[in-house]
């Protein structure tokens, strides 16, 4: 199909000998394409983002990223940086790329051929009813990507492809597929390029989304970031601050005592921990739900943070 992610678009004939700043302007407006692109698609995230959600919110489902080539690269760095930012479990996350994940000697091209491949590895990855699996290919054409995404189906799985060509066998394999029309890439073929940007776009959209719903942020901060470093102790501890209206000095007391920001922001309400542990198990984790429930167990003097348990 004319403008695919394979085509060698006419315009950029000769660019083995453009001056530096045009062919910057060159990949530059590719990216620009790319993320513009990615507008028409937000629908159809959104509402993979609800399913997902919905899916994952009992706490027993797996998020499953599958993908080939540079396409994997983009799902595997989506997937790696849940744990750090929202604690995703690290047993809640599969990552599943053709040839496996031993990169020592670089990507395995071959294997993205592969159909059967991806679905013995779906198979092995033990893909259920309760999981939702992700699949990326630029050209949609990954037959290992569709190999896995095919078995998820059939096992009941929640699937998603994000795909940048129309009626690609990886676009009719899922139940939310993402249509992202980044057209011919600058260099031809080279989907590292546009495609990749939108794929990496779509899957901090979705990624984030399903994070947000799952109760990981509120209002606007990350509340379940890991403290590992200097850095994310401050900010954890300015949360605290700023969600239980103390000072620094209470919020980081608070949250050395209780371990981190959802706990310590109930533990400076009033309650103890057994209730605490109680309240974010019957509310999923979700720090609003528990801080409303929170209120009829305790009394809130004038002093802010200095709330006592009835």
């Amino acid at each position: 199909m004319s403008g695919g992610t394979e085509d060698a678009a006419n315009r950029y004939s000769r660019l083995d000998v453009w001056p530096a700043a045009e062919l910057m302007t060159a990949l530059w407006e590719g990216q620009t394409r790319a993320l513009a692109a990615c507008a028409p698609a937000l629908p159809s995230v959104a509402a993979a983002v609800e399913a997902a959600a919905a899916r994952l919110s009992g706490g027993r489902g797996r998020l499953v990223y599958a993908g080939a080539g540079s396409s994997a690269m983009v799902a595997a760095l989506d997937g790696l940086d849940l744990g750090p930012t929202f604690d995703w479990p690290a047993g809640r996350l599969v990552l599943l790329i053709a040839g496996g994940l031993d990169l020592s000697r670089g990507l395995a091209g071959a294997a993205e051929d592969d159909e059967e491949a991806g679905r013995a590895d779906a198979g092995r990855a033990g893909i259920s009813g309760t999981d939702v699996v992700v699949g990326l290919s630029a050209s949609g054409a990954s037959a290992y990507t569709v190999g896995v995404l095919r078995a998820a189906r059939e096992a009941g799985a929640l699937t998603m492809g994000i795909a940048s060509s129309a009626g690609s066998p990886l676009l009719d394999a899922v139940e939310h597929p993402v249509l992202t029309v980044t057209g011919a890439e600058v260099i031809a073929g080279s989907t590292r390029l546009g495609a990749g940007t939108a794929q990496k776009v779509v899957l901090n959209l979705f990624s984030t989304g399903v994070m947000t719903a799952l109760g990981n942020v509120y209002d606007n901060l990350m509340i379940n970031v890991r403290p590992e470093n200097a850095k994310l102790r401050r900010r954890c501890t300015a949360m605290v601050a700023r969600i239980a209206d103390v000072d620094e000095t209470a919020a980081g007391t608070a949250l050395e005592r209780h371990g981190d920001v959802r706990r310590a922001v109930l533990g400076l309400a009033g309650l103890e921990a057994d209730d605490i542990d109680r309240l974010l198990v019957e509310t999923g984790g979700n720090l609003r739900r528990a801080m409303e429930r929170a209120k009829s167990l305790v009394t809130y003097p004038a002093t802010p943070g200095a709330a006592k348990k009835t």
